[in-house]
């Protein structure tokens, strides 16, 4: 099972990045060329991470594995915690996949946070998945 950006989301921000960086040398004033500027590179930085890290999550056997810019992490089941936790700020609510490695008081583990648009999915959703595949994480 993997879990990934969805194609239109990272095609969105390709396509409104490049828009942006075209649109660059019509911007009359210097404070609007800079944010023209700035929104095309974090558009298009977006777009990059979001195809560089294809699939962001994967469940096997064996684990999960989360790509990220800087490689892949290999978190086995044994010792795997899996939690959905939800925020609220601004009266808006969130939900963000948290997968942690963490045992003991000393904390060394690693924890990984995922949100809705990093998998292309509801957290709940994906963690229930996960949680099927073995029943041991929790």
């Amino acid at each position: 099972m993997t879990w990934s950006p969805p194609a239109r989301d990272t095609a969105a921000s390709a396509f409104l990045g490049v828009l942006l960086a075209v649109g660059v040398p019509f911007v009359v004033d210097a404070p609007g060329r800079i944010l023209a500027v700035a929104g095309a590179v974090l558009l298009l930085a977006m777009t990059a991470r979001d195809l560089l890290t294809r699939p962001r999550l994967a469940a096997g056997p064996d684990g999960v594995v989360v790509r990220r810019l800087t490689g892949r992490t290999v978190l086995p089941w044994p010792g795997l915690r899996v939690r959905v936790r939800e925020t609220r700020r601004f009266g808006l609510r969130g939900r963000t996949l948290e997968l942690d490695t963490a045992t003991g008081p000393e904390g060394d583990g690693t924890l990984v946070v995922l949100a809705r648009r990093d998998l292309g999915a509801d957290p709940e959703a994906v963690a229930r998945a996960l949680w099927k595949l073995d029943p041991t994480v929790r």
